[in-house]
C-alpha cells in the first residue's frame, strides 16, 4: 500500500513540475530524457534510401479516376458515377500518363489528379488489353509533370529491393517496400491473353495500386504494378508487375497507332473451345483472306465437299519451330516479329505435316 501511495505521489509531483515548467517555457524532465534518445535523423542506410526514393518519385505518381455514364431508372436522366480508381505515373513531360488498361476500361471520363492536387481530364492515346497497358494524355503545366527515370528490368535478380508507390483503397501516395520474389512469371490479361516475363514481388500491392510504378533502389522505373494473387482481394505478399522493357516497346506503338502493332498472317481461326472439343492442339484455320500472306503461301481453311461434308484445312502447330498450342501462343510468337519479316509456319493437314514460308503483313493490310 505504501509503495502504491509513493508511486502516485511521484506521478502527481511530475505532473505539477511539467505544468509549471511548461507555463514558464523551460526544460522539463521529459525533455531531458528525450535528449538521451537517438535523434530522428539517425536513419539506417535502408531507411534513408526509402525516404529518398519516395520523395523523388512521388511527384510523378498520379491518381486515376474512372467515371462512367448511367441513366436513372425512372427519370432516364444521365448521370456520372465513379466506376473505380487506380494509379498512374508521368511517362514524359508532354503530359503522357501510363496506367493499366483495366483501370480505365469502359470509362466515359478519366480524371488525373496530380501531386499538386490539381485535376485534369485525360484523353486515351492508345491502349492494349493484351498487355494491360493504357497511355493517356493530359494538358497540364510543365512544372507539374515530373517523369520517372527508366530503369532496366533485364538486370533484375531475385532478392533485389523494390518499392511500390500507389493509391491503395483510394489512400493517396502510399509506399510499400519488398523484394523481387521471382522473374519470368505469366499472368492472364482481361482478354485472356498471356502476359509473359512478369515480375513477382512481395511489396504490398492492393486494389488501387494498379497502374502504379515499381521502382528499384535508385528510384528508376522497373515495372508497372498490375495484379495481385489473393483470395481475399487484398495483398497476400504475391504481386505482379509488367517489366519496363515491355512497356518501353509498347508505348511508341500506342503513340503512333493507338494499339499494339502486331503483324498478321491474314487468317480467320476457329475458337480455342472448338479446337478443344475436336481434341486438336494448334490453331485451326477457318478461312484465309485473299491477297494476304497465308493465302499467297497456299494455306487453306475449312472447306465443304460436293456432298456437303466438312473438312478441316490447315492447323498451325508451330512458328519458326516454336510450338503453337492455341491462339494465345500463336499471337505471342507473332508479337516477336515486325511486318515484312519472313516466318516458317508448320501446319498439319489431313495427317500430313507441311511447312510454309511467308512474309508477315502489317495489321492495316486487312482493312
Amino acid at each position: 500500500m505504501l509503495r502504491s501511495l509513493t508511486g502516485l505521489a511521484v506521478i502527481a509531483l511530475a505532473a505539477l513540475l511539467y505544468y509549471f515548467a511548461d507555463a514558464r517555457d523551460v526544460p522539463v524532465a521529459s525533455e531531458a530524457l528525450a535528449e538521451d534518445l537517438p535523434p530522428l535523423i539517425d536513419l539506417t542506410n535502408d531507411e534513408a534510401n526509402n525516404i529518398s526514393v519516395f520523395e523523388a518519385s512521388s511527384p510523378s505518381v498520379v491518381f486515376v479516376t474512372n467515371t462512367q455514364l448511367r441513366r436513372r431508372r425512372f427519370s432516364l436522366n444521365v448521370m456520372e458515377i465513379p466506376k473505380g480508381s487506380g494509379t498512374g505515373f508521368v511517362w514524359d513531360p508532354s503530359g503522357l500518363i501510363v496506367t493499366n488498361f483495366h483501370v480505365v476500361y469502359g470509362a466515359n471520363k478519366i480524371t488525373i489528379t496530380l501531386q499538386s492536387g490539381n485535376s485534369y481530364e485525360a484523353e486515351v492515346v492508345g491502349a492494349t488489353p493484351e498487355k494491360d497497358i493504357a497511355l493517356l494524355k493530359i494538358d497540364a503545366p510543365d512544372e507539374e509533370l515530373v517523369a520517372l527515370p527508366l530503369g532496366d528490368s533485364s538486370t533484375l535478380a531475385v532478392g533485389r529491393k523494390v518499392l511500390a508507390i500507389g493509391n491503395p483503397f483510394a489512400l493517396d501516395t502510399t509506399l510499400t517496400v519488398g523484394v523481387v520474389s521471382a522473374l519470368g512469371r505469366e499472368i492472364k490479361s482481361m482478354n485472356n491473353r498471356t502476359i509473359s516475363g512478369v515480375i513477382q514481388t512481395d511489396a504490398a500491392i492492393n486494389p488501387g495500386n494498379s497502374g502504379g510504378p515499381l521502382l528499384n533502389s535508385r528510384g528508376e522505373l522497373i515495372g508497372v504494378n498490375t495484379a495481385i494473387f489473393s483470395p481475399s482481394g487484398a495483398s497476400a505478399g504475391i504481386g505482379f508487375a509488367i517489366p519496363v522493357a515491355t512497356v518501353k516497346s509498347i508505348i511508341p506503338q500506342l503513340q503512333k497507332y493507338g494499339r499494339l502493332y502486331r503483324p498478321i498472317l491474314g487468317i480467320e481461326t476457329l475458337s480455342d473451345s472448338w479446337a478443344s472439343r475436336l481434341k486438336i492442339k494448334g490453331v485451326v484455320i477457318f478461312a484465309v483472306k485473299p491477297g494476304l500472306p497465308a493465302a499467297k503461301a497456299g494455306l487453306i481453311g475449312v472447306r465443304e465437299d460436293i456432298r456437303g461434308n466438312i473438312h478441316l484445312g490447315d492447323i498451325i502447330i508451330a512458328i519458326d519451330g516454336e510450338p503453337v498450342t492455341d491462339e494465345d501462343s500463336m499471337l505471342s510468337l507473332l508479337e516477336n516479329h515486325q511486318p515484312g519479316d519472313t516466318v516458317r509456319i508448320t501446319c498439319l493437314r489431313d495427317e500430313d505435316i507441311t511447312e510454309y514460308e511467308l512474309t508477315l503483313a502489317p495489321p492495316d493490310a486487312e482493312l
